[in-house]
């Protein structure tokens, strides 16, 4: 444990973030596990409901510094790709 005030500070500061953290990454993933689980399920009203929500927390995280913008890209455009093909056959 630290001595200094400020490093002391600095220890209960950076636990919050983690755990902030944490908990919106777990939202995160939720929100795209459940769209994944609406597709399998072929529902396209629920699958464009949860595409949305999905869509909002990665652009969330992107700027909470959460996870990098490319990556963010690179799993809309996978959960777009896999909407439009679903949406397409039915």
């Amino acid at each position: 444990m630290p001595n200094i005030k400020s490093a002391i500070k600095r220890v209960k500061t950076s636990e919050k973030r983690r755990l902030q953290n944490a908990s919106q990454k777990s939202a995160l993933r939720t929100a795209v596990k459940s769209f994944e689980t609406a597709a399998a399920g072929q529902d396209v009203e629920s699958m464009k409901e949860t595409l949305l929500a999905a869509t909002k927390k990665l652009d969330k995280a992107v700027t909470k510094g959460l996870i990098h913008k490319n990556a963010a890209a690179r799993k809309k455009s996978r959960l777009a790709k896999l909407f439009n093909s679903i949406s397409a056959q039915g």
